[in-house]
């Protein structure tokens, strides 16, 4: 296989090593997707079973989100200063010991505690899985490599609720988070084994302030993103709440920019969006997440609630959109290491417009088929913008900075998916704020037109990158 063969002047590992440290990734990742996937669709028996109500029980997916978030950038940065091989156990171990700890867990309290646990470690593989793979595999590789990495992902995201819905039918939620134990163990010994130990890269004293504040900054964010999608929340306590939080969100986002600024070793240095292909590749991921988190958001509600089709059904519906990328990533991956990333990400970007587009335009009384091959359409461009996308983002920075490249492009993705969830929120809470049908119809459809505005934004990021100017971004 290509992805493990070796030619002279390759960087990173030989084939062998390669492959091992790549299914260490892989695994990894998985794991985390079918977590979070799975976690979602159960949180009613969970409530159930530890007796609490559905306003706690929503925190056992948030208290994983949330830690999650604020410390990507954290774990992006020690990585560069101790090395990726540290980080990377660590993250990996505590991900699987707190999975362990989530299936015994007593209590909601417990299990908050453990998810909150569980998410820190997510962030530590997370943050800085396509580096690694960035490290062990030649630049001649990245884009086959990170096409492949989107394939298993989009695979994962189409089979996590029919596993889980197994999982549930059959056993209980508890084995959603056991079934994680045996592959981190594996995953741990090929991490051990194969991600190569280097000394420690930056030995300058680490920036606390700007982790403190990108805590802040990032968790503010969130709980600004829940406070408008939360549907059960008084009209005068989500002003007050959201206002809150935002207003820490902003101040801790100046206080965070100044002192990277500033600062003399930051967080996360500036210098890096001096590239203004990098920075460009990085909003365009920002506005193309938004889009996919308003359609993941938006479309249920419009298949359940206008359409009348079983949640079951509903699953079934968006398997079309992961299958589109598991059919066109690889070989956007395998082009972008021959033609230029930018071109092809663009040309993906306007596929999935045209694909939101068509589901924003779906019939009254639409048949499985017609909204299936539509969101095939989606799946197709996204797959296509994607892994070039991430090529772009990884290859433009020096390779001493690909850890914090890796942490942006993790930021920009939960981040993204976060604001289209609160986009969506917001409009189900003004335009649906009636039991009527056709008022949440309509919140819908409109959500789905902001999702193609917002994907039509990045296309115009994702264009101008095709000009030759050079200027600074930040």
């Amino acid at each position: 296989m290509e992805l493990f063969s070796d030619k002279p002047g390759d960087e990173g590992l030989p084939g062998r090593e390669r492959a091992l440290a790549m299914a260490a990734v892989m695994t990894s990742t998985l794991m985390a997707v079918f977590d979070g996937s799975m976690v979602n669709i159960a949180l009613p028996q969970m409530a159930q079973s530890l007796q609490v109500a559905a306003p706690l029980a929503v925190w056992f997916a948030n208290g994983y989100l949330l830690s999650a978030a604020m410390t990507l950038a954290i774990f992006a940065a020690l990585a560069t200063r101790f090395g990726f091989r540290p980080v990377f156990i660590f993250g990996l171990s505590l991900f699987t010991l707190t999975s362990l700890g989530c299936a015994m867990s007593s209590s909601a309290e417990m299990l908050i505690v453990m998810r909150i646990l569980q998410g820190v470690g997510g962030a530590a593989t997370l943050s800085i899985a396509p580096a690694i793979l960035r490290s062990v595999f030649p630049g001649r590789l990245l884009g086959r490599i990170l096409g492949l990495n989107a394939l298993l992902i989009a695979a994962s995201t189409a089979l996590a609720p029919v596993l889980g819905g197994t999982l549930l039918g059959t056993l209980s939620w508890q084995w959603l988070f056991a079934i994680n134990v045996l592959p981190g163990l594996v995953a741990l010994g090929l991490a051990i084994k194969a991600i190569p130990q280097k000394p420690m890269l930056n030995r300058q004293r680490f920036d606390a302030p700007g982790a403190v504040l990108s805590a802040t900054l990032l968790g503010a964010l969130i709980m600004a993103a829940n406070g408008f999608a939360d549907p059960h929340a008084s009209s005068h306590a989500l002003d007050a709440t959201v206002m809150g939080w935002g207003v820490l969100a902003l101040l801790s986002g100046v206080a965070f920019v100044w002192l990277i600024r500033q600062a003399e070793h930051p967080l996360l240095p500036p210098v890096m969006f001096g590239s203004r292909r990098f920075s460009l590749a990085a909003l365009t991921s920002l506005a193309s997440f938004i889009s996919q988190g308003i359609t993941f958001v938006a479309l249920p509600f419009l298949f359940q609630s206008v359409y009348g089709y079983s949640a079951f059904t509903s699953a079934l519906l968006f398997t079309p959109w992961p299958l589109g990328i598991v059919l066109i990533a690889p070989h956007a991956g395998r082009l972008a290491d021959k033609y230029a990333p930018s071109v092809i990400s663009s040309m993906g970007l306007l596929v999935f417009v045209v694909g939101l587009a068509l589901l924003a335009t779906l019939p009254a009384h639409a048949a499985a088929w017609d909204i299936g091959l539509r969101s095939l359409v989606c799946g197709v461009g996204f797959g296509c913008f994607q892994s070039p996308n991430n090529r772009e983002m990884l290859s433009n920075v020096a390779r001493e900075y690909s850890g914090y490249a890796s942490g942006v492009l993790a930021i920009m993705r939960t981040f993204g998916q976060c604001l289209g969830a609160a986009l969506v929120g917001v409009l189900l809470a003004v335009m649906a704020s009636s039991p009527r049908v056709a008022l949440e119809e309509q919140a819908v459809r409109m959500s789905l037109w902001v999702a193609v505005a917002a994907s039509g934004l990045a296309i115009l990021l994702s264009l101008s990158r095709l000009s030759r100017h050079k200027k600074t971004i930040l």
